[in-house]
């Protein structure tokens, strides 16, 4: 492993996923990426909500976004990864989730993913997909799940 990507999302799981990102990376003196993508059904909704504020200056745009998204995960990465030696950068996008983390890894050479698995019934990944899923069987090297 030279450079890993953490997909980080909202749910608390994600501070344990960087942490053990963070030591494995390391360990073995790699680089760590931190991802955070808002999807567009997020951006709309928050865009939506801003615009509906009666005030002719609030707007919220795609830049707005994909800089907020890389906020979240800087502040995920300042308080998980203190006292961690390893050298790390986040990332925002905007957009599809598997696409903006299968991009973002390609574009970042990354060779090591690590990303939160859902607890799906399998009735359910047949119904909505698995974003988990679509990772390992898209990304081309090893992928980290780490459920709660």
């Amino acid at each position: 492993m030279e450079r890993a990507l953490a997909v980080v999302d909202a749910e608390e799981s994600t501070k344990a996923l960087v942490r053990e990102a963070g030591e494995l990376a390391a360990a073995v003196d790699a680089e760590l990426v931190l991802l955070h993508v808002t999807t567009n059904d997020e951006y709309e909704k928050t865009r939506q909500t801003m615009e509906s504020i009666p005030n002719d200056v609030v707007g919220y745009s795609a830049e707005q976004a994909r800089v907020g998204a890389e906020n979240f995960a800087a502040d995920i990465g300042r308080e998980v990864l203190d006292g961690v030696d390893v050298e790390w950068e986040a990332v925002g996008a905007l957009g599809d989730e598997q696409n903006q983390i299968l991009q973002t890894a390609d574009q970042r050479d990354c060779d090591h993913l690590f990303i939160a698995g859902e607890k799906r019934s399998p009735a359910g990944k047949a119904l909505f997909g698995d974003l988990t899923q679509s990772i390992i069987l898209n990304f081309d090297g090893p992928v980290t799940v780490v459920t709660e």
